[in-house]
């Protein structure tokens, strides 16, 4: 017989300290029931001699001290997990909102999993195509790696998660892939904005959804990238599968941690986040990879939007020292309508050339991938140069380099939201771009690559 104790000592906040336990460990759940009989859930937070500390997943309005009781489970929160989440849509702590059945567990699994053994790592070395040409071309994803999304208030970076989770395919084409996408303390718009679009599209049925909206309390924020992080592992390492796991808003996480850091009354760390939100983000985004022995594969794409568009902020500061890179998403490019807004130079992705060459994408993509970053850096440069000196002050090569940089952005940048471009159309429409410029321009690409890609009217 499970134990009752009605020694709730104080309320503050989330947080109700219990007198004279036994036996309770960190991290342990437990349920309060009120009076009137309704449950509320709450995990343990601290230890301390015959003292608990535990936070509530509600909130504690209306409880009454001395009437409620609280009871121990014996575990950590859990996830029930089977074949059968693909498909649903479930709130921030699992539990089915779609209207449809409770999940038929197959287990039961400790949301908090453990960061993958560095030993039993497998090499991320295969290509993914997300059909957005800025990343497949030139920021390539590889399974098993973390690239995230850098991006501001206001920025298309839900419709740019949607597409990606939408599009994105393994080549090899025999691969089961899936998507476990999570949204952290977004609004009910954007949440409705998802499931309807991965809905309207079909992509649904590869999917499994976690919404833990803005008005959910700040505990259940917390535990949202972990349940989701649970659905993708067992995917992964059980079901031989290829998940992809979209994490959005990183940021709103790490305020709920913030919150409830301060609760707990300890001291803040930078900008006043704990100061173990480092160790907190490497525990999420370490359980991201490939296993030894294991035909699946966990790739993320965590989406951040930087407060006030600072790159130095602890939250994309700290998410850019755990991952392999980053995609940046530019005000700018935004302002003069390219869509998707990827700003090129300042993104990347660490693991590019372990995916692309022969027989992962095609021999020529690095070396354009090279090319294409020189030209456009070579461009941009040209028209501050026009901006400060002129046009006149221009030599016609540099003019050209101008010229290029705009037509990169507006064909290959900027491809909207529905276009799914396949990495054979990407590469060759670098090639068409790199045609505008002089053959003796292209020197970061040998002459027989030339001879045999670059579209002859350049001649």
């Amino acid at each position: 017989m499970m134990k009752e104790y009605r020694t709730i000592h104080e309320v503050s906040g989330p947080l109700m300290v219990v007198e004279q336990v036994e036996g309770v460990t960190y991290d342990e759940l437990a349920e309060i029931e009120l009076s009137d009989g309704s449950v509320r859930r709450c995990k343990v937070l601290e230890v301390n001699g015959d003292k608990a500390v535990v936070q509530l997943f509600e909130s504690s309005a209306g409880i009454n001290l001395r009437d409620s009781k609280i009871r121990f489970l014996g575990h950590p929160l859990q996830l029930a997990v089977s074949g059968d989440m693909l498909g649903r849509v479930f709130n921030g702590m699992g539990r089915p909102i779609d209207g449809g059945p409770d999940i038929l567990a197959e287990e039961y699994r400790d949301i908090n999993g453990l960061p993958m053994n560095p030993a039993a790592r497998d090499y991320p070395n295969e290509f993914i195509q997300t059909g957005v040409s800025s990343i497949d071309g030139l920021n390539t994803l590889v399974r098993g790696q973390k690239l995230p999304i850098f991006s501001g208030s206001g920025l298309p970076h839900a419709q740019l998660a949607a597409q990606i989770a939408r599009q994105a395919k393994v080549l090899d084409g025999a691969s089961n892939f899936a998507v476990v996408f999570a949204a952290i303390g977004i609004t009910f718009e954007e949440s409705e904005f998802f499931v309807q679009e991965f809905k309207r599209t079909g992509a649904i049925d590869r999917t499994v959804l976690f919404t833990n909206l803005a008005n959910d309390p700040a505990v259940e924020r917390i535990a949202t990238p972990r349940m989701a992080l649970t659905a993708a592992e067992y995917l992964a390492f059980e079901k031989d599968m290829h998940v992809l796991v979209i994490l959005t808003d990183i940021t709103n996480y790490a305020e709920a941690l913030r919150e409830v850091s301060a609760a707990r009354k300890e001291v803040p760390g930078r900008r006043g986040y704990p100061g173990y939100l480092y160790t907190d983000l490497a525990t999420m985004y370490e359980r991201a990879g490939r296993k030894l022995g294991h035909k699946g594969s966990i790739t993320m794409i965590p989406i951040l939007t930087m407060p006030e568009d600072d790159k130095t902020h602890p939250i994309p500061d700290l998410t850019g020292y755990i991952t392999e890179g980053q995609i940046i998403l530019s005000r700018d490019l935004y302002r003069k309508g390219i869509q998707p807004p990827i700003d090129v130079l300042p993104s990347l992705s660490r693991l590019k050339d372990k995916g692309v060459g022969e027989g992962k994408t095609r021999e020529d993509h690095s070396s354009t991938m090279n090319q294409l970053f020189a030209a456009y850096a070579s461009g941009k440069e040209a028209k501050e140069l026009m901006t400060i000196l002129g046009e006149a002050a221009l030599s016609p090569t540099d003019l050209l380099f101008a010229k290029f940089a705009d037509e990169f952005e507006k064909r290959y940048v900027s491809q909207g939201y529905d276009e799914n471009s396949s990495i054979e159309d990407t590469l060759n429409l670098g090639w068409e771009l790199l045609s505008m410029l002089p053959r003796s321009e292209l020197k970061r690409i040998k002459p027989e690559m030339l001879d045999k890609y670059l579209p002859k009217k350049a001649e």
